[in-house]
């Protein structure tokens, strides 16, 4: 298949859908909770509701069966000025239940009372086994058109924008647990395409903890909370996932990408996305070729130290959910180009001998390049986070004609699963009626009633064949664009529980992935390993576990043994591997739109706060978004306002710091009133020295000039000057995301 980057009509498709969301003032800095400022006393005058943010978006006003409504999108959300019930009558309290007297029993017909309690009582729904923590964004697609040698769906044509709506999450934590969990991502998107809905349902880490689908149950069961106590949460760290993986040698690989900086993302937006499967492709002549699906992140990839994690977790448990929404809302709108790798359709279904049925296997890019066939952009919040977020359905099996599925055993269990899933949590077989489900696609399915019917159907004979309706719904033709399952030929087997031999080698791609990591990187792994295995109570689940390890790399089984104080195994003969660099994080620049800067300065000291303002506008132009430290909050000289202070900041939340000054102990630097004051006698307020003590600790570039040049100290991505200069040069080293020369070993 022949490569092109995006031609001018591409570029163009792509600034005019970005435009309708851009046509507006980029507030200084995201996170207001309302459309409109507050008043300092409760509103009195009857008004229409707000409307929602600038960033925000809601589903498409399409009816049930897939029309245009031509309605608002507003007109899905709450309407006019007064307080109702659910079937529009104006009520005139809200807050007393109806009573016989002020002081008597509440009384049996208050129907207002019943019916606000009984909604409440059932507002929750199952939340997911798995994926259940996740936030969603609206966004679209532009093809380039370089997939039309492969692959006939629409969506991918050159200029073709298509509406998406994609949905990230961690994987085994409740939807009550943290963000920055060490856990695999999901990476869902749902293309509403005018041929139907696709969803590529993917994660961020490329293969599988298992190859087929019936082990699914067993390794969720593993990585779950203990059954006798519900802990620990969202964690790997603990006996029976250890206990499963150590006896289930083909999670192998995947436990190293687990084990890996992938199991710790910096955020959503720097996250690489994988289809994991191999899928087949028709084009329009009905030749077909397998693929593999990969997003590639705009602004790299990059991940949080450990130490980072475990921090962010107590201090913003929503980390990678902020992250996402205040990016959008300051208008740095993530971008992921989507692209294959292509592999000839042979009987076989290999490529250079690895089995590409195989969900435990990759095909590294050197033997099999990403070839870029269009970009994503994510541009629009949600609007509700329930109606949306929570309540879209992604299903493996919602495809398009171009696209089909292959033999992977894993993907074919997937494809039972989810719809199974949704009778459950969204009550019932109408969910793709819900608004963010609803496809963009005419739909007339002959499917009828059942719980949370919204169509009104028309027409007596929802059955084929008929004559009472005229015949409708017909057949389509392969020149009516189909659905048409590609005519694979099925070799003659006998029915078996077993797998291929070729799925038997469990330990060649562990040992390809951990050689393919930077010293820095594999350090990190070694890490992991240790403390994971080292929060485990059995001694005999670690001893096996270094078992596995000693069958993937020497040093990775020595180091983590030498942490664990347990002797080594005996180290087996081990494979040559050629090493993979597009496996490695590290080596590029980056763009930094989005990124966050915090500015240390001394809110008393007016002469210094000037360069913080030039220093604030050069961030600004870098598409960074600044936040000023003082011991206070709130408008501070020239123009300026702090937002978060001595109390409220920590290194976690920026990606490189400022300090502009050497503020004093503020008045509330009182191990007392904050403990991270400390009980030292530094002249400099000491969360600030703590700050930057972290900041440098976790390898994140600091800058300085006139007095804070004293508070950073020196040392590599330690950067002094004028304000202009410390900048320039800050960002320069932020584009390597951090400053790896702290992290190397001596």
């Amino acid at each position: 298949m022949e490569s092109k980057k995006p031609a001018k009509i591409v570029k163009n498709a792509l600034e005019k859908a970005v435009e309708k969301v851009t046509d507006l003032v980029t507030p200084d800095v995201p996170g207001a909770p309302s459309s409109e400022p507050p008043s300092v006393t409760e509103p009195t005058e009857p008004r229409e509701p707000l409307p929602p943010k600038p960033d925000q978006d809601a589903p498409e006003t399409v009816s049930p069966t897939g029309a245009p409504t031509g309605a608002p999108k507003v007109a899905n959300s709450q309407q006019g000025a007064f307080l109702t019930t659910a079937q529009g009558v104006r009520l005139y309290d809200t807050d007393h239940s109806l009573k016989a007297g002020e002081r008597g029993p509440t009384l049996l017909q208050d129907h207002h009372l019943r019916e606000k309690i009984m909604h409440f009582d059932h507002e929750r729904i199952p939340e997911r086994v798995v994926h259940a923590r996740g936030a969603g964004v609206h966004g679209v697609f532009v093809g380039y058109g370089s997939a039309e040698s492969v692959c006939k769906a629409g969506f991918l044509a050159e200029g073709k924008t298509t509406p998406v709506f994609v949905r990230f999450s961690t994987v085994v934590g409740s939807r009550g647990s943290a963000d920055t969990v060490r856990d695999t991502r999901g990476f869902a998107t749902k293309f509403y395409t005018d041929e139907g809905t696709f969803d590529l349902v993917g994660n961020n880490i490329p293969v599988f903890f298992i190859q087929d689908g019936i082990k699914f149950p067993d390794i969720i069961h593993a990585a779950k909370p203990h059954p006798d106590r519900e802990i620990p949460q969202a964690q790997s760290a603990h006996d029976t996932f250890w206990d499963f993986v150590s006896l289930h040698t083909e999670a192998t690989h995947h436990v190293l990408w687990h084990m890996s900086d992938r199991g710790v993302p910096r955020s959503y937006r720097t996250m690489e996305g994988f289809g994991v499967h191999t899928f087949r492709l028709v084009n329009e002549a009905g030749e077909t070729s397998l693929v593999k699906f990969h997003w590639k992140p705009q602004l790299g990839v990059h991940s949080l130290l450990w130490e980072e994690a475990q921090l962010i977790n107590g201090v913003d448990p929503d980390f990678h959910r902020r992250d996402l929404f205040d990016a959008i809302e300051s208008g740095a709108f993530p971008q992921w180009e989507l692209g294959i790798q292509v592999f000839p359709d042979t009987p076989e279904q290999t490529f250079e001998g690895i089995d590409l049925l195989d969900s435990t296997k990759i095909v590294p890019e050197e033997l099999a390049p990403v070839q870029p066939i269009g970009m994503m952009t994510l541009n629009r919040n949600p609007t509700n986070y329930f109606a949306e977020v929570e309540q879209v359905a992604f299903h493996t099996g919602h495809l398009v004609p171009g696209i089909d599925v292959t033999d992977d055993p894993l993907l074919h269990a997937r494809l039972f699963s989810y719809l199974d899933t949704q009778l459950t949590r969204l009550g019932g077989p109408n969910f793709h009626q819900i608004p963010i489900n609803r496809p963009h696609a005419p739909v007339n399915d002959m499917l009828r009633d059942g719980f949370h019917q919204h169509a009104v159907h028309g027409g007596v004979a929802p059955y084929k064949p008929n004559s009472l309706d005229g015949g409708c719904p017909f057949h389509a033709g392969a020149a009516d664009k189909a659905f048409v399952e590609v005519p694979q030929r099925v070799a003659e087997s006998a029915k078996v529980r077993r797998a291929a031999a070729s799925f038997d080698d469990h330990f060649t791609q562990p040992r390809l992935f951990f050689r393919s990591l930077s010293p820095v990187e594999q350090e990190h792994v070694i890490r992991a390993f240790t403390f994971e295995l080292g929060k485990c109570y059995e001694q005999a689940i670690k001893e096996r576990e270094l078992l596995v390890l000693a069958r993937v790399d020497e040093r990775l089984c020595a180091e983590v043994a030498a942490g664990l104080g347990l002797p080594v195994p005996e180290v087996q003969e081990l494979p040559d591997v050629e090493p993979s660099p597009a496996l490695s994080q590290l080596g590029q620049t980056w763009p930094l739109a989005g990124r966050l800067v915090g500015i240390v300065v001394d809110a008393d000291d007016e002469d210094g706060l000037d360069g913080v303002r030039t220093a604030k506008l050069a961030l600004q132009a870098a598409g960074i978004v600044p936040l000023i430290i003082a011991s206070r909050g709130g408008d501070l000289a020239h123009g300026l306002v702090a937002q978060r202070t001595f109390l409220t900041a920590r290194s976690v939340e920026f990606d490189a710091l400022l300090v502009a000054a050497a503020p004093p102990p503020a008045p509330d630097a009182l191990p007392v009133r904050d403990e991270k004051a400390g009980a030292g006698a530094s002249p400099v307020d000491p969360r600030v020295d703590l700050l930057v003590a972290e900041t440098y600790r976790h390898a994140k570039a600091i800058g300085a000039w006139g007095a804070g040049t004293a508070v950073v100290g020196t040392g590599p991505g330690v950067v002094t000057g004028e304000p202009s200069e410390v900048v320039e040069q800050l960002l320069a080293l932020m584009g390597e995301h951090r400053v790896w020369a702290r992290l190397t070993r001596a």
